[in-house]
């Protein structure tokens, strides 16, 4: 039976530091309207959404997603389900958790997060987006496409990433999620689904010589 490192190779530490360094927007948290949890495999993004709420940055939290092949063995009754069980076992009022169980993308995210603040006759200008530490600039560049008006801030649940590695359980996966999540910058913001980000030379040159050391698993082809 095979059993994932948790080590990052030493030959890729370089590489794998420049897009995790990349991926965070480096957003000084202020207080919003609403914090917005993203769907993932990851139950940090409960747990920062979870302490945010707890440090008074927002009343209100929405739980966004509803499954992906990268999520159903762990979280097999939905993200955002599983993200608010998380909440309420960790003082979270019922009343200040909402879930939307649809998403199964960035873009409907905001789209059904939305539509679920203006039927609960909510509206809200301001919000922090909590994701997975390599997804706060795609999620920053989707948002402004899909919800423009809105001020949005991007936070994550963001240890050092051995501990971060280790927590997840499988350097490879995580390694291949950044090199998913750094080609959907470019490939998204083309397609129409995400404003432009700015790609620097070092973060490109990172990004290429993982995808030819075989981390290509979250590719789209």
């Amino acid at each position: 039976m095979h059993v994932p490192s948790t080590v990052i190779p030493h030959e890729h530490r370089a590489d794998v530091l420049t897009l995790w360094d990349y991926h965070d927007m480096k957003h000084e948290v202020r207080p919003a309207n609403v914090g917005i949890g993203l769907g993932s495999h990851d139950i940090g993004v409960a747990v920062r959404t979870v302490e945010l709420y707890h440090a008074g940055v927002y009343p209100l939290i929405v739980f966004t997603g509803a499954n992906a092949p990268t999520t159903v063995n762990r979280f097999p009754r939905g993200e955002a389900v599983h993200y608010r069980e998380y909440a309420l076992e960790h003082g979270v009022p019922d009343d200040a958790i909402l879930i939307e169980t649809k998403a199964t993308n960035t873009s409907q995210n905001f789209e059904f997060t939305r539509d679920l603040l203006h039927s609960k006759g909510l509206h809200v200008e301001t919000a922090v987006l909590v994701s997975r530490p390599y997804q706060e600039r795609r999620a920053y560049a989707t948002c402004k496409m899909v919800w423009p008006e809105l001020e949005v801030i991007c936070s994550s649940y963001r240890p050092p990433i051995d501990e971060y590695v280790a927590g997840i359980g499988d350097a490879d996966f995580v390694i291949s999620m950044l090199v998913g999540d750094t080609q959907r910058i470019t490939m998204f913001a083309d397609a129409g689904f995400a404003i432009p980000q700015d790609i620097p030379d070092e973060v490109d040159a990172a990004y290429k010589r993982l995808v030819d050391a075989g981390h290509t698993s979250r590719l789209i082809k």
